[in-house]
């Protein structure tokens, strides 16, 4: 099979999905700038089969794993938390408790997650997420916008799991997320059921924009912002032609991106791509935004900090075409994306083959990463 044709269908399933969901969240108009006039409407990324027929699903049993620690000091982790007496009790008998050295792990039933608050459910999640084996405690599936209803438009979850999924949501700072992956699971009855959790638990919320035309922008100013100030840039043709149309149409900005990441947006990484031990995470995708040939190296994490404070500049908003923000909290890096127009980014949550590149509203990132009051975002503009 053509290797590129599960990425074709992705993006044909993205696309289906965001007509869909047109009626649910119509077209908005962004900021207007030197990069024109821009619509934006959503679309849902599915990831292929091909990749999902090789990902490990989850088990159905709920699990919280609490490391280094005591059953006595579980059981004060979950009174602070404000999880009900009665559901502590419960997970505190001999057959839902499993202590293995330093280690301690509770299995709680559906009626136990039900009977919890999203408020407690919130503070307790927050307190596994520490741990790695609590896995979508850690990476939950986020609602961005915060639109339950935008988020089920295509999701061919049953009735039953839908109401579980919206009965089990809870906030994690600013965003709306879920993480109880195993309960939805464990109403699935079918081997289709189970594959139709895991595809719709894996979806991304992307943007699709389109630059309308005729131009009201500025024609130098225009050029300028997207092609960075590169005259020799492989784009400037086209950009220059668009300035000139006069008839009343819509051009999809990914046309504006540079060629390798033209290549890559709406679509998930192909298997071989994790040959270098790793996929692409936030940092390789960053770095190698202008590049024609991407450069590995970005892969270490080490290398790609290095790279950025030698070769790139720090620049405070308004940022422009291509500039990397980066989500710093008490010096420590916590994620990148690249600058596209007004608050729309190109960004690669995780190195994980089901993140795919999306373009995203900055403020959707945020809710991903702000990992506290002190996270900032600084950009960096690279050196000419």
């Amino acid at each position: 099979m053509n290797s590129r044709l599960p990425r074709f269908l992705g993006l044909l399933a993205a696309v289906c999905c965001g007509v869909v969901g047109a009626a649910v969240e119509p077209m908005w108009t962004a900021k207007s700038g030197p990069w024109g006039d821009l619509e934006v409407r959503t679309v849902y990324l599915e990831p292929p089969e091909s990749l999902l027929a090789v990902v490990a699903k989850p088990s159905t049993v709920t699990r919280w794993t609490f490391e280094q620690t005591t059953p006595a000091a579980v059981r004060e982790t979950l009174a602070k938390a404000k999880v009900p007496e009665a559901v502590i009790e419960r997970l505190f008998s001999p057959v839902r408790l499993v202590t293995t050295g330093n280690s301690v792990v509770l299995l709680p039933e559906v009626a136990d997650l039900e009977a919890i608050s999203p408020e407690a459910r919130g503070a307790l999640y927050l307190e596994l997420a520490k741990c790695p084996a609590n896995e979508y405690q850690r990476d939950p599936v986020y609602i961005l916008g915060g639109d339950v209803d935008d988020w089920m438009q295509g999701v061919a979850l049953t009735p039953a799991q839908q109401a579980l999924f919206r009965r089990l949501l809870w906030k994690r700072g600013g965003a709306l997320v879920f993480s109880d992956v195993q309960a939805l699971l464990g109403l699935a009855k079918t081997p289709d059921e189970v594959n139709a959790v895991f595809r719709s638990i894996t979806r991304v919320r992307s943007l699709v924009v389109e630059l309308r035309l005729p131009l009201t922008a500025d024609r130098k100013a225009f050029i300028g912002y997207w092609t960075s100030g590169q005259e020799d840039s492989s784009r400037l043709a086209f950009i220059k032609a668009i300035t000139e149309r006069r008839a009343r149409q819509t051009v999809d900005i990914t046309h504006f991106l540079p060629p390798l990441i033209r290549q890559r947006a709406y679509t998930f990484p192909e298997m071989e791509l994790g040959l270098k031990g790793r996929f692409p995470d936030c940092h390789w995708t960053s770095l190698n935004f202008f590049n024609a040939t991407p450069k590995d190296v970005y892969l270490d994490t080490k290398l790609a900090a290095e790279h950025l404070l030698k070769d790139y500049e720090v620049v405070d908003a308004p940022y422009r075409f291509g500039d990397v923000l980066c989500f710093l909290d008490e010096g420590e890096g916590l994620h990148t994306c690249v600058q596209i127009a007004d608050d729309i980014v190109l960004t690669k949550n995780g190195d994980s083959i089901l993140a795919p590149w999306a373009l995203m509203q900055l403020k959707d990132v945020d809710s991903i990463y702000r990992r506290s009051p002190n996270t900032r975002i600084q950009g960096y503009r690279l050196k000419k």
